[in-house]
């Protein structure tokens, strides 16, 4: 597995960019057409994680599209929480995402253009009966299509409680990443 580090923010910056439209008026290879025959490959990815004081248990997954074309991902990122210290990593805790999604098309995603995903660690707030030991954040851009060696492993600050976490879609920006974390009430696969 690939290791990346985590980047813990203070507060969220917001970028704004160009129009996917306008891109693809000049290059037919950054429409939504082509992202949904030709998915994300790893190397045309960057991928950070990071968490905000204004939510200490929500974590932001960005997702940025370096390539000069578009790609697809699914819908949302493959997310497991475990002990980075544990050979066994078939006892990880997956996050419940949303339910009743159909099958590809799913998110295409424009050159130059990030993705965003929000996971929830603990939404109800609780401060006892949470799961011990979890210090790591394994992230696979998307699960569909990349294989598990292309996961992606961010450290947890020490002392983050985890308790039936929260998995939103990916979105093209920060707020309804965030709205979408609300309709996670289906095991991942």
């Amino acid at each position: 597995m690939k290791t990346a580090s985590a980047l813990l923010l203070g507060a969220v910056a917001l970028t704004v960019l160009p129009s996917a439209t306008a891109s693809a008026a000049t290059n037919p290879d950054n429409s939504d057409s082509y992202a949904y025959s030709h998915p994300c490959s790893t190397e045309q990815l960057s991928v950070q994680v990071s968490g905000w004081n204004a939510a200490p248990s929500q974590r932001l997954i960005e997702v940025r599209n370096l390539g000069a074309n578009s790609c697809g991902l699914s819908y949302f990122p493959l997310v497991h929480l475990g002990d980075s210290h544990s050979a066994d990593q078939s006892r990880n805790v997956k996050p419940l995402v949303p339910g009743g999604l159909g099958g590809p098309p799913a998110y295409a995603l424009h050159a130059g253009q990030t993705a965003y995903a929000v996971v929830d660690l603990n939404p109800t707030g609780a401060t006892t009966g949470t799961v011990p030991g979890i210090d790591e954040m394994n992230v696979l851009a998307d699960g569909d299509h990349m294989p598990n060696a292309d996961t992606l492993n961010f450290p947890l600050e020490a002392g983050t409680r985890v308790l039936n976490p929260k998995l939103g879609l990916y979105r093209d920006n920060i707020g309804d990443a965030i709205d979408s974390v609300k309709d996670a009430d289906t095991p991942q696969s």
